[in-house]
């Protein structure tokens, strides 16, 4: 994009953006797509289930030629507009989730001018924070949401992590250094060990070994060094502001809600099944993961067949 202004009134020149897309898109006698999906999924796909949902699905169950998916990396993201790819690094304009929203709003707006509502937006962990402050912001935007592990706030363990994150880099003397400092990658390391847990059910992640739990540790250390310590203090500042209790009855769009039991970034009772209230036409819907063992399969047949029932309804 030629430029992009956020909320704070900065602005920033020659801005890149990170995409892409699967499906087949439809359109109506005007020539508009109407069955765009936008894609926002964990920070590491790996572990996303949405990511690997196109595996555990038949093509028979649901066809993909049915919707366009289009996943744009957000801001903030290394692979787009980033402290550390615009080497801003600390002097990176402060951004919100309602930034983030709208960084994709315009670039669909540039890349996609024939899209004029979008059939709907599925987003994961963060990827469903930026679902519920899209919804939020601009009801009219979207037919339907599906927000997995997602929040209307932080709170509890995830606030806390955000906090631990934040003392992190404040206490790192080299963060306004004008050289990228090791003592700066250690400190990385050490957040992306913090955020590791979370991506765990309890169940699982107390029935590793040490010496499972340092592999499995390292590997996710490894796919997490794409970011510096820039990137992930401007994230993380984004987080600890996330909060749309104000806002969340704004929202329109029908909406499933899924929430996975025993998860640390998110507590079920307090922070995934009030969505079910405050958002009118929605169905909430809780998983039990019974795996007790990372070598396990899950059984996610439930959650595929909510999955499938709620897109034949929008589709109606």
């Amino acid at each position: 994009m030629e430029s992009f202004e956020f909320e704070s009134g900065r602005v920033l020149e020659n801005v890149e953006v990170a995409y892409f897309t699967s499906g087949v898109p439809k359109y109506d006698d005007e020539g508009n797509i109407i069955n765009a999906i936008i894609y926002s999924p964990t920070l590491q796909g790996q572990y996303s289930f949405f990511t690997q949902y196109k595996d555990l699905v038949n093509i028979d169950q649901i066809n993909k030629d049915d919707y366009f998916f289009i996943r744009i990396f957000s801001l903030g993201n290394p692979r787009s507009c980033s402290p550390s790819t615009t080497d801003l690094r600390y002097n990176f304009p402060n951004y919100t989730f309602k930034d983030r929203i709208n960084f994709k709003k315009q670039f669909l707006a540039e890349k996609f001018g024939n899209i004029k509502k979008l059939f709907g937006i599925i987003g994961e962990g963060v990827g469903g924070y930026e679902t519920l402050t899209w919804a939020c912001e601009y009801p009219d935007d979207m037919e339907f949401i599906i927000v997995l592990n997602g929040s209307y706030k932080v709170s509890g363990y995830s606030y806390v992590i955000a906090k631990c994150i934040d003392g992190i880099i404040d206490s790192s003397d080299d963060f306004y250094s004008d050289i990228y400092d090791a003592s700066l990658s250690k400190a990385v390391v050490i957040i992306s060990r913090l955020i590791f847990a979370g991506y765990f059910s309890k169940n699982v992640l107390e029935n590793l070994s040490s010496d499972e739990l340092d592999v499995f540790m390292e590997d996710y250390i490894d796919d997490t060094l794409s970011m510096d310590i820039y990137d992930f203090k401007f994230r993380n500042d984004c987080i600890l502001k996330y909060n749309l209790e104000d806002k969340i009855s704004n929202v329109k769009a029908k909406a499933l809600i899924i929430g996975m039991e025993g998860y640390l970034f998110n507590n079920v009772e307090t922070q995934v099944i009030p969505l079910g209230d405050f958002i009118e036409d929605s169905k909430l819907v809780i998983f039990h993961p019974k795996r007790q063992s990372y070598y396990e399969d899950e059984d996610y047949s439930m959650i595929i067949s909510e999955l499938q029932s709620f897109l034949n309804r929008v589709k109606k």
